[in-house]
Parts: C-alpha cells; structure tokens; sequence
C-alpha cells in the first residue's frame, strides 16, 4: 500500500464524519418508536435486524459512491464492494441492534477505513447522546456533551483493580465462558451489554477490559482503530490480529492485556 498523503488522510477523515452524519439521521428516524418491528437473521438465537440497519448503511453506501467511488465496502447488511484503491470501508450500520430495539443509548454506529494490513482510521458514533469517538492519522479525540476531549487510555494497574466489559455473559462457547469467567473473577467490577460504546470507553479512559467471542470484521475495525489512536491495545485471545472476527481482547495497555491473556489461556 502507497504512503497515504496528508490530503487523502483529510479526505478520508471528512469522509467518515459525513457517513456517521447520514447515519445519525438514518437511526435517529426509528429509534425509540412503538411501531419499530425487527426481523430475526438467525434460528438458533434472536440476531435481529430492522429497517434502521438498512437505511443507515444504505445512506452511507451513496455517500461513499459519491466521495470515494474506488474505494471497497464491506458492511453487515449488504453485501462487498471490491476495491480499486487499496482501502475498505468497513461498517456497522448499528452495533447493537438489541439494545436499540430495547430503546438503550450503548448501541453505535461503527466506520473504519482499512487498507491490507487492518483498519487505520476509525469512528464509534452514538447518535442519540451525540457522542463521537475518533482514532487515526495522528487523531485521538471525543466530541460529545461533554465538549470535546483527547482519547487517553488508562494507565497500568493490576486485574484485581480492573472493569471489564463484555456484551453476553455466555461471552461465546461453553469453553470461551469458562475463559471469561476466570478473567471475571479476578477483576474488580464485570458489567454486561454496552456493545461498542465499551470500547469507546476504553479509548476514553474509564474502564480497562472488553472481552469477546465470534465478532465479525465490522464489529471490531473501528474500535481496534479508536483504541490504538488513544494508547491501548486490541487482539485475539493469543496475541495476534483480530481485524477479522473472532475472538477479541480490547486492553487499556500492555500490562493489563498480559494478565487477562494469561488467564483466557489459563
């Protein structure tokens, strides 16, 4: 991949904030309504989708046909655009969907831009509170209710004095639970069910741990992307790249991710 120059890293930063405002609109339009209904994308368990997932990254799709037309897509709803550049944008139209269906404001909208070795530029938006997390090309920033404030990790600390989040309790398998629950014990505080806005949480210095199981692509390229930009850390359970899926450790720093690795592979 060619050294992006500094005006291809603007156009890709005003790109991304353009499709998290057409998404705002595009949620924001179904979001706690009555009549809101939601089809069930599996048998086994209930994965829902609504029309809001569609409209919101159908919306951003045209942005992107307009913007950056060489560029790929890989979304949840719809199916892969290749690229002709190099890039991929990534997104989750609504990460969360059953906590937006339950009318919660922890659901988000995930965007990332990635080239062949991952993500390198990222945003976790939640609409409802307006409050944009933002990591990449030199970039680590929140805007929100608050203001505006640099993404700033936490510092290192032992696991008995640790948050850890993770959106199910069951956190995957049988044996990944177990995993998890090793991790769990040894911490301070364990909560459930923020989806992506913990990891956004990470990046902004309140909590040190999110822990997952069977993510997808556009589940996780914005957050690894947020984390990094704010001094933290995301991989598998072993170490490696998760850009992919799969199982995930999203860590504060260095010395927290050793002690929760050690443990999920106790």
């Amino acid at each position: 991949m060619p050294q992006l120059s500094d005006q291809t890293k603007t156009d890709l930063i005003q790109t991304a904030h353009a499709l998290a405002d057409v998404a705002r609109v595009a949620t924001l339009r179904h979001f706690r309504r009555f009549d809101l209904e939601a089809e069930n994308k599996e048998t086994k368990r209930f994965d829902p989708v609504t029309i809001a997932d569609r409209e919101s990254e159908l919306r951003m799709r045209e942005v992107l046909a307009i913007r950056r037309p060489d560029d790929g897509i890989l979304g949840e709803e719809f199916g892969p655009k290749a690229s002709a550049s190099g890039l991929t944008w990534v997104l989750d139209p609504i990460d969360g969907t059953r906590g937006y269906l339950s009318g919660t404001p922890t659901w988000g909208v995930l965007i990332s831009v990635a080239d062949e070795s991952g993500p390198i530029y990222g945003l976790i938006d939640q609409p409802y509170i307006q409050e944009r997390f933002e990591g990449g090309f030199g970039v680590a920033r929140v805007v929100g209710p608050m203001g505006e404030a640099a993404l700033h990790c936490r510092g290192p600390r032992d696991l008995s004095e640790a948050i850890v989040f993770s959106t199910f309790p069951e956190v995957g398998t049988p044996e990944e639970g177990q995993a998890f629950a090793r991790v769990s014990a040894r911490a301070r505080l364990t909560r459930y069910g923020t989806d992506c806005y913990a990891y956004g949480l990470i990046a902004a210095g309140s909590i040190d741990l999110v822990i997952e199981a069977g993510l997808q692509a556009y589940d996780v390229q914005a957050p690894i992307a947020v984390i990094a930009a704010a001094g933290g850390l995301v991989t598998n359970w072993q170490g490696g790249p998760c850009h992919q899926g799969g199982q995930v450790l999203a860590a504060a720093n260095a010395q927290i991710h050793a002690q929760a690795m050690a443990l999920l592979n106790g």
